[in-house]
């Protein structure tokens, strides 16, 4: 196998970890999201004015959960990454941006511990640009998507 080949197939797998961390993470949250009730969640969204809350907080805890699971998988990763993005935008958009970039705001310590403030968009951006990285990139060989590709062929 030449330098080249041996390259191209360690890069191939480099995204793996990447895949799997950002499906975990949307699939964690949405499990979050249905075991304290999508109602809560939609109360939530009422809140914040979005339209049918109660009904997009299901949307959203499902789209979250399934759609993470799918995407540790690799299944399907560019057509999911678009609600999963959209969930992180508006995210961003409606609670986290006035709260500035940080996601980490230390405050104080007292003897409970470290006490930290109301975290910001980082994270809602480094979802999304995992999520494009993957979009970019293609799924891992390790995937359903791949061994789809696989098939076909």
């Amino acid at each position: 196998m030449s330098d080249s080949q041996q390259v191209r197939r360690r890069n191939a797998w480099s995204l793996l970890p990447l895949r799997l961390m950002v499906g975990f993470g949307f699939a964690a949250h949405g499990f979050a999201k249905l075991s304290h009730g999508p109602e809560k969640f939609g109360d939530l969204l009422a809140a914040l004015g979005v339209p049918l809350p109660h009904v997009m907080s299901w949307v959203t805890t499902l789209v979250e959960l399934l759609g993470g699971l799918l995407v540790m998988a690799g299944a399907f990763v560019v057509p999911l990454s678009v609600p999963l993005a959209i969930t992180m935008l508006t995210a961003m958009f409606t609670v986290h941006l006035r709260y500035g970039f940080s996601t980490i705001k230390f405050r104080a310590v007292d003897a409970a511990g470290p006490e930290f403030g109301k975290p910001g968009y980082e994270l809602n951006l480094l979802y999304i640009a995992g999520l494009l990285t993957l979009v970019l990139a293609g799924s891992t060989p390790f995937s359903l998507d791949a061994y789809r590709a696989r098939k076909r062929v």
